[in-house]
């Protein structure tokens, strides 16, 4: 079967890799000249099966209408970008309430628990040079209410197969040294050994050149101009460079999937969500972190990197653009360097390497994974903040739905079907 995979970052390539490995003839097609160069290039770099609520929690709702036009808050939602979210904002209201928060934590959680195995497997196939690493990571409390809300949870991810262990402020220094300069505040929190951390851009890249060694086509710098539609069925991709035809079609594209299926009749309730992040050299400082760290408090991630520190924060509702507004990367910066006041004393800001993405997110909270209407069209899009954290098991589930598989997890909660309820 001839299967056409659209978007080449964490969502397709894996796709792809999985339907090449199940005997199937596979294009990939992005309009960026190389395989991650947006949504995925530079993100947060940690697998976290342990953080995969949904954003709409009760607690983040109540800050995002706090923080409407501040542009200092962590989580900024741009007064023009109101109307848009409107409707969607309601329905986004309604899932934060706690049976369907509830279900959608459990939801996203089994799909992180399996991406955690299967990425075993993607790994033994990409080798080194992603800097991959399982040391666990480690999230820190600053606040008695940011402990009682974390320590509350960790019976609840205990049941849904996340191994966690509750610490003090002694353990949390003794699992991270370098916070030790930084933590006059610190109370406690957890620890996730199952955790790991790694560069999502050089992996889908790695990943990528193994899967175009093994016979797929891979079409880079082809931007996707419409999909063409014979009755119930999709016929061919419109691009830049030509048509190009196939059996089946998955959309990974992110953020732009509403646009490229709502000509179908299909309309996907995604929103685009910006995440700042940035890089910044080590140099085999001692000083440096060496686990992955979740500031709760501060809502800033830390992931050493090989001799890099990637810092990652901030949720921004701006529509569909994309700049990189640098005093919102030297937000982030400095709110999680001053976890490491050693560190940032020897951080060159001229090294800094900014960056900021658009995260596609589903009105619910959970990615959107499988079938559609249409009777060859399939969706792989819609993971938010979870896009590293759950690649290779959405990938998996995406490839064994689309080629009629039967899947290995449960694919309820993450259906296309959802929207009808």
């Amino acid at each position: 079967m001839r299967f056409m995979v659209l978007g080449g970052g964490l969502a397709g390539v894996p796709t792809a890799w999985y339907l090449h490995q199940s005997g199937h003839e596979v294009t990939l097609i992005d309009r960026a000249p190389a395989l991650a160069a947006e949504g995925s290039h530079a993100n947060g770099a940690i697998l976290h099966a342990g953080n995969a609520e949904p954003w709409n929690s009760p607690a983040v709702v109540g800050q995002l209408l706090r923080w409407i036009g501040r542009e200092d808050s962590p989580l900024l939602l741009r007064p023009g970008q109101l109307p848009n979210l409107a409707f969607w904002g309601l329905r986004f209201l309604w899932h934060s309430r706690a049976a369907p928060y509830r279900f959608g934590l459990e939801v996203n959680t089994r799909l992180a628990v399996y991406s955690r195995q299967c990425m075993e497997e993607l790994a033994a196939n990409t080798g080194d040079g992603w800097d991959r690493a399982q040391r666990g990571s480690l999230k820190v409390c600053r606040s008695q209410r940011s402990l009682d809300e974390v320590l509350g949870g960790v019976e609840t991810l205990r049941e849904l197969g996340v191994a966690v262990e509750e610490l003090d402020r002694t353990r949390v220094l003794a699992h991270e040294p370098a916070l030790a300069d930084g933590a006059d505040d610190v109370l406690g929190g957890v620890y996730f050994p199952e955790d790991q951390s790694g560069d999502p851009c050089q992996f889908c890249r790695r990943l990528g050149a193994r899967l175009e060694a093994g016979g797929a086509q891979v079409e880079l710098g082809t931007s996707i101009q419409r999909l063409e539609r014979d009755g119930a069925r999709v016929t061919a991709v419109v691009t830049d460079r030509g048509r190009f035809t196939a059996d089946r079609f998955v959309i990974a594209t992110g953020v732009d999937a509403p646009q490229l299926v709502a000509p179908l009749g299909l309309r996907l309730p995604i929103r685009a969500v910006k995440g700042y992040a940035a890089t910044i050299p080590t140099h085999g400082h001692a000083d440096a972190p060496r686990l992955p760290v979740i500031d709760d408090d501060r809502k800033v991630v830390m992931a050493p990197l090989g001799n890099r520190l990637r810092v990652a924060g901030m949720a921004e509702f701006a529509g569909h653009d994309r700049t990189i507004h640098r005093h919102r990367v030297d937000a982030v910066v400095r709110t999680a360097l001053a976890a490491l006041p050693a560190f940032a004393g020897r951080v060159d800001d001229a090294e800094i390497e900014p960056w900021a993405c658009l995260r596609p997110l589903m009105v619910d909270g959970r990615p959107l994974i499988g079938s559609t209407p249409l009777e060859n069209l399939y969706l792989n899009t819609g993971a938010g903040h979870l896009g590293w954290t759950i690649a290779a098991g959405a990938g998996r589930l995406a490839a064994d739905l689309a080629c009629g598989q039967s899947p290995e997890i449960d694919p309820s909660g993450l259906l296309y079907e959802r929207q009808a309820n």
